[in-house]
């Protein structure tokens, strides 16, 4: 039995004409939206668009404005029973030909997250496939999960801990009576 595979939709950005912007809506088949809910770990995946506009800008540069569309299943984070997902997002990429390398001292996410440097192909199924990623729910709970519980771990011999106990400050009264009676 074939597995189904990822879908791809390469576009070689040096040779797509600069005159007007591209447009181009994606919408995987059902083996390909198959492959991509294997991939992303999620029970099922019922419908998946993007639609999706490249505009050139200056000389090299392009932005990708886009919709993404759909319909995700997810095991629920308390009982794994399926849930049930509609998304819709918005999608911007600006894909630059002279983006800065960061430096050794810039560990931190950029302000600006759009910004990628420029490909020499641009696999349009492959950024519908990360903003799908993106746009999951990182907790799915089904309207019937219960509640989380709480657990209170403790060492034999010791007693729980209240939220008093967890204060930072909360022994410092004590300190200042013992404090008091040593002096008297």
């Amino acid at each position: 039995m074939n597995r189904p595979t990822l879908p791809h939709h390469p576009l070689n950005l040096s040779r797509q004409s600069r005159a007007a912007p591209y447009t181009l809506t994606l919408s995987p088949d059902a083996g390909e939206r198959a492959a991509v809910a294997d991939d992303l770990a999620l029970l099922g995946l019922r419908k998946l668009r993007f639609d999706l506009t490249l505009t050139p800008i200056g000389k090299t540069d392009w932005r990708l404005d886009g919709k993404l569309g759909a319909t995700v299943v997810q095991p629920c984070v308390a009982t794994l029973a399926p849930v049930t997902t509609r998304l819709d997002v918005t999608v911007m990429r600006q894909y630059l030909a002279n983006l800065p390398e960061p430096t050794a001292d810039e560990l931190e996410v950029p302000e600006d997250d759009s910004l990628e440097p420029l490909p020499q192909n641009l696999d349009l199924a492959m950024v519908m496939i990360e903003a799908l990623a993106l746009a999951l729910p990182d907790y799915p709970r089904a309207p019937d999960a219960p509640e989380a519980a709480s657990v209170q771990i403790v060492p034999p011999g010791a007693g729980p801990l209240s939220d008093d106990d967890t204060k930072p400050l909360a022994g410092l009264a004590a300190l200042r009576d013992k404090l008091k009676k040593g002096d008297e």
